[in-house]
């Protein structure tokens, strides 16, 4: 077997050479490894990577590989299994919803998640703002808890692509993070290493987005798909806009709340009937039925209240107050309030999520490194939406924070955030694309 050099491996990637299966593989067991490859070594790889691309068959390859250099997931359940993932946004709760629909129709999702960074807020802070909650689930609990409620939520384990896990790292301070294979390897890598036989992917794109323009999220989702393919899943994408936020709250315990909301019928909003039409796509892909039928399914299982009885199962479960599924003002919110008013008459034209995202995290809602606390009472509640027409001295939206300082800072920017055009903008649909493997 011929040796393994990581300097040839720079070379040949800054002279776009494709590197074999066995080069990344050994790439890969020696980010991990004892000793492992220098940090400067990979990281001149990563900017290789970065200025010259991969190839298909090499970022399927770097994704197996990455896969593989941890705990590969087996369930052993009754029925099909499925999972989600988002590229993550601003007001991103469609987890919340969308796996206690699947759940109830017969469809399981054991859910790993991550937490928020940046202007993007994460799911495993948002199921936290709930009292008692616990994300932190040993391997048997959460098994078990996925076989009671038929998903449960839980943070992802080290075990899982660990690999990925450093080269992250390196990436997040080497400033090669913005790479479309690198991306899709490292989304890709942890979600075949969960073990869904059926995988939806929600690509966002827009300001709020890390993709903000259709091209590169198009090309993004066409290489996760061929990595799926790659590995014999069943696996979809969608293309959604994120120059808005989803929905009409961005926080943690608010954004919790609006999931209630949607829980409890209101599925003809925005976000309501987005969940809704993801549910039934994954419910599709699982063999429960035609489009329609699994459109009326997943309908029927918030109208039943079944998808909020297996939410409230799921938070027993996990420790939370399963209370707050009949009593959402459970959901403490932060006890600073200020409202944002429209400044003149006119239609709401722009509403620039990732300024939106960033204020709510000078509010005390997310954060900027890892060691930051979080506020989970703090957060933004929209009261209008794109399109709307106001007047002026409209309510626009509602800021919650512990400190009055902390609505001065976020005020200042959310009012760069709306802009108020005297015309009515054009409608743009919430799904931009839809792909297949």
């Amino acid at each position: 077997m011929a040796a393994f050099h990581i300097g040839e491996c720079i070379r040949k990637t800054k002279q776009r050479i494709p590197l074999s299966e066995f080069e990344i593989r050994q790439l890969v067991h020696g980010i991990t490894a004892e000793p492992p490859i220098p940090d400067y070594q990979l990281a001149a790889w990563l900017m290789a990577v970065c200025f010259s691309g991969l190839n298909d068959a090499e970022t399927a390859a770097l994704t197996m590989a990455m896969r593989d250099s941890g705990q590969v997931m087996r369930w052993e359940l009754d029925g099909p299994v499925a999972d989600k993932h988002s590229t993550g946004g601003v007001g991103d709760k469609t987890t919340l919803i969308l796996a206690p629909i699947v759940a109830a129709c017969g469809v399981y999702m054991p859910k790993m998640s991550g937490r928020g960074l940046g202007h993007t807020g994460g799911t495993i802070d948002k199921l936290e703002s709930i009292p008692g909650l616990s994300t932190e689930l040993v391997p048997d609990d959460f098994l078990s808890l996925v076989k009671k409620a038929g998903f449960a939520v839980a943070m992802q384990t080290g075990n899982l692509a660990p690999a990925d896990k450093k080269l992250y790292a390196l990436r997040d301070v080497t400033e090669t993070v913005d790479s479309i294979p690198l991306i899709c390897a490292s989304i890709m890598s942890k979600k075949l290493a969960t073990g869904a036989d059926h995988i939806l992917l929600d690509v966002k794109v827009g300001s709020g987005a890390f993709m903000k323009n259709d091209a590169d999220a198009a090309e993004l989702a066409r290489r996760m798909l061929a990595a799926a393919n790659a590995d014999g899943r069943d696996c979809t994408a969608i293309l959604t806009d994120m120059d808005r936020p989803l929905g009409m709250c961005v926080g943690n315990a608010i954004e919790v709340q609006e999931a209630l909301e949607v829980l409890s019928g209101d599925i003809a909003s925005e976000l309501g009937g987005f969940c809704i039409t993801l549910a039934a796509e994954l419910l599709r892909m699982a063999g429960r039925g035609s489009q329609a039928e699994c459109l009326a399914m997943a309908e029927k299982a918030v109208a039943s209240g079944a998808a909020m009885e297996r939410f409230a199962m799921m938070i027993a479960g996990q420790g939370g107050d399963a209370r707050i599924t009949d009593n959402s003002a459970l959901l403490k919110l932060s006890s600073c309030m200020r409202t944002l008013k429209a400044e003149r008459n006119g239609w709401i034209s722009a509403m620039h999520s990732e300024e939106i995202g960033r204020a709510a995290v000078l509010l005390g809602a997310g954060r900027m490194t890892k060691a930051d606390a979080i506020d989970y009472g703090a957060g933004i509640r929209l009261c209008c939406k794109n399109g709307d027409a106001v007047r002026q001295g409209d309510v626009v939206l509602k800021m919650y924070a512990a400190k009055e300082s902390q609505l001065d800072e976020a005020e200042a920017m959310l009012r760069q955030a709306i802009v108020i055009a005297a015309e009515q903008p054009p409608t743009v649909p919430l799904i931009h694309q839809h792909y297949s493997n």
